[in-house]
């Protein structure tokens, strides 16, 4: 068995996905690395298939109709062969050396009794044209290069939360969590980082700055007009965390905590994007969202409610606006994404 599935979505990739698939291949035969051309129209499928031809039986090239990122990831999921799953964006990259500190730690942690079900990685925020290059670590919240659960964590800092980049998943937690990623949408990673924990009993903490995360191209759908020209589907997403996850099943109170202050995040990131808008259809799909949110989840609303981001982002009339923007705009200084 394979140490590591590293699942490359790709669309249209031609142009940088060579760089992410590169970054991957040192980890030589203890990885498994699978390019999913997601219906590409352009050089994707042939760099796919040239890529797996000249490193057999470590590169996979798997071709599907178009489904989307989501879609993408969960084909990764089903064709996986190795012990732990992770995901790489076709714009993004691994660091060689913490790459390899990585591994060691799959085999070294595999032939536990009990191994762990997640590890967790830093990720920087490779902005282009920033020269500081903001890194999201985990040091402080949680124990350090040693197996730990839940109840080891600490206090999560704003801007400090689990994300797609910095997860590692053992391939049979994703299997059997009940994920369901929705085809064509995007800001499934969402999900991909919320839903799957509450299967997670063991983690382990590495502080290696892992997964350069490329923010720069003007299509990106973490680029700020691309969020709110579909900010639906940012509800879609938002609505599904609220209905896969039981916040009041969840029997440990840290990661009930950090699963609600997770989803105050997402919510309130959905709600700044309908306010920035400046619609009155948009205001009205927030209000609608927040309801949604009280008649699925009444305790955790009532907790976010009462929340800073929760008063802020219903502050009313033009002024409740102003402010709500500006506390973004200095979110997105001191944080360092788009």
């Amino acid at each position: 068995m394979k140490l590591l599935t590293v699942a490359v979505p790709c669309y249209n990739s031609q142009d940088y996905m060579a760089h992410a698939i590169e970054s991957l291949l040192p980890g030589g035969d203890d990885v498994e690395i699978i390019i999913v051309d997601d219906g590409s129209a352009d050089d994707t499928a042939r760099i796919a298939d040239d890529f797996a031809a000249r490193h057999p039986g470590i590169v996979r090239a798997v071709h599907q109709e178009n489904g989307g990122h989501g879609d993408a990831v969960m084909t990764g999921i089903r064709a996986a062969t190795g012990a732990y799953f992770k995901v790489v964006d076709s714009d993004d990259w691994l660091d060689g050396d913490a790459f390899s500190g990585l591994l060691r730690a799959i085999r070294e942690h595999l032939a536990d009794d009990e191994p762990v079900d997640a590890i967790l990685t830093n990720y920087i925020y490779d902005k282009a044209g920033a020269r500081h290059k903001h890194v999201i670590h985990y040091r402080h919240a949680l124990p350090e290069n040693r197996p730990f659960g839940w109840e080891d964590t600490r206090h999560f800092h704003t801007g400090q939360y689990i994300q797609m980049h910095s997860l590692t998943y053992r391939t049979a937690v994703l299997r059997s969590c009940g994920l369901s990623l929705p085809k064509h949408t995007f800001y499934v990673d969402e999900l991909y980082a919320y839903v799957p924990l509450v299967s997670v009993r063991r983690l382990l903490y590495l502080d290696l700055d892992l997964y350069h995360y490329y923010i720069g191209r003007a299509d990106q759908s973490v680029q700020e007009e691309t969020m709110i020209r579909r900010v639906d589907q940012a509800i879609a997403v938002n609505k599904q965390m609220i209905r896969d996850v039981d916040l009041a099943a969840v029997g440990d109170d840290h990661l009930r905590s950090y699963l609600i202050r997770y989803l105050e995040i997402i919510t309130t990131i959905a709600s700044v994007l309908l306010i920035k808008s400046g619609t009155p259809e948009n205001r009205a799909k927030m209000i609608e969202l927040w309801r949604y949110l009280k008649s699925r989840q009444p305790t955790a609303y009532a907790r976010i409610r009462r929340g800073t981001l929760g008063r802020i982002v219903h502050l009313k009339g033009k002024t409740g606006r102003g402010v709500v923007i500006c506390v973004y705009k200095a979110s997105q200084k001191l944080f360092g994404f788009n």
